[in-house]
Parts: structure tokens; sequence; C-alpha cells
């Protein structure tokens, strides 16, 4: 009993702390006032991991990325959208870019579902709030989940305004069809978003849904390297971010 009313007390005090961290969060980012980051590479062999979509190239009805996606990290598929667990995903452009000028966008472009995944910002506001550290962020620019740290505040989700975020309502294990063993599953009451594929990239491979693409939509990379193809691309095409006004940085890149 003892035992428990500290655990309880523990969780309040940082529940009570990631309430204000919260509030200064929304006075930061709500004013378009944030201050653009100041990372920069220390050395050449500094990592920076980021993704360019070349929505020109993505195909309408092709979901080839999300599948293995999800199967890949074991995410369930609920029948009611409520419950809805997304990784990767498709939303309308006025959806994905809605701080963009949506006078005169060409008709293809605002009924083509857009990719939408989280971000991985150079300045992730998810991280800030997180009471626990169950939100953190790694070195090499990675926004990464600790799922048994994760008290369910869902703190990380108000914070994310990009609603990149899911949380398991119900008991997700029931709801995946075959579970991959190679990737842990989840619990009811936690938080879980995507990873870059770390697991992957850890054993020297490309994100599942980079590899997966027939069209080669998405590029991933080492941002701080110039000599890396998503360099070249990023030099070589006009490419926009999401809600860019927000100063978060994000580690994804459009071409539209």
């Amino acid at each position: 009993m003892i035992e428990n009313r500290r655990k309880f007390l523990k969780k309040s005090a940082g529940l009570i702390a990631g309430a204000g961290v919260v509030s200064g969060f929304i006075s930061k980012y709500t004013t378009g006032f944030a201050k653009a980051s100041t990372e920069k590479p220390t050395s050449g062999k500094s990592i920076r991991w980021g993704m360019v979509i070349d929505m020109r190239k993505c195909i309408d009805g092709c979901v080839k990325c999300i599948e293995v996606c999800h199967v890949t990290h074991n995410v369930p598929e609920f029948d009611n959208p409520k419950d809805e667990i997304k990784w990767i995903w498709k939303s309308d452009y006025a959806k994905v870019f809605p701080s963009k000028n949506q006078q005169f966008v060409s008709e293809e472009t605002r009924q083509k579902p857009f990719l939408s995944l989280c971000n991985h910002c150079a300045d992730p506001p998810c991280v800030i709030v997180c009471p626990t550290g169950a939100t953190f962020k790694r070195k090499d620019g990675i926004v990464e989940m600790d799922f048994h740290r994760c008290i369910g505040c869902r703190f990380c989700m108000s914070a994310c305004p990009y609603g990149s975020r899911s949380f398991n309502w119900r008991e997700p294990r029931p709801a995946i069809e075959n579970i991959t063993p190679e990737y842990p599953t989840r619990e009811k009451g936690v938080v879980e978003k995507c990873n870059f594929c770390s697991e992957r990239l850890a054993k020297g491979q490309q994100p599942a849904c980079a590899e997966e693409c027939p069209e080669n939509v998405l590029t991933f990379g080492n941002l701080y390297d110039q000599n890396t193809e998503i360099r070249k691309i990023l030099k070589e095409n006009s490419t926009i971010t999401r809600k860019p006004e927000l100063g978060t940085n994000p580690s994804v890149f459009y071409i539209t």
C-alpha cells in the first residue's frame, strides 16, 4: 500500500510539472515567435537522420509503405476509427499543410493524399513536455519512445502540432493479426509513433517504408552529410516542411 502510494505521488508530481511545461509550450509555439534551431553538426561524423517525400512520384491508392511499416512494428488494426493507431498514413493536402496558402492550388494537388508521419523535429515540443522521459531525442536526431516509461498522460500528443502520435485506448495485442517478434508490442495506455525504423538503422538497413516503396518516393539519409542522396535532392529541388512557422524544424521534407 505504501509503495503504491509513493508511485502515485511520484506520477502526480510529474503530471503537474508536465502541465506547466505544456502551458509554456503553448505560449512559445502558438504565438509565431518560436526560434529557429541553432543545432549544427559538430564534426564530419555527425548524424541527423531525415527524409524527403517526393509526392510527384506517389501513386494514389498505393499503401505499401503504410502496410510494411505497420506490420514491421506491430501496429494494431482496430475496427473503430476512434481507436486508430497510425505510424504513417495519408491525409489531404489542406490537412498536411494548413498554414500554406490554399489559393490557386491545383486540383490535382488538392485532391492528392499526402503521406504523413512523425517529423522527428530538431526542436521537438513533445520531448519538452514529457514528464517521465518516455519521449526523448537521440543524438542522431530521431525522436524516440520508451514504451515502458510512458504513463499515458498524453502531454506529448497535445504538444505535437502534426498529430503524429496515437494512444492505445484498448489492449493492442488482440488487434494484431500476425505479431512480428523482432519488435516489441505495446500495452493499453501507451502512446506510440514512427521511430524512423531505428531498430533497422542499427543493423545498417533503410527504414522499411523507404525500402518497400516501388516508386522511390521516400529518400532517407543523413542530413549532415553533403555527399548523401538526400542532400543532393534537397539541393536540386524546392521542398517544403509542415508548419514551418512553429520553429520545430522538421526532418521530413516534401516535394510537391
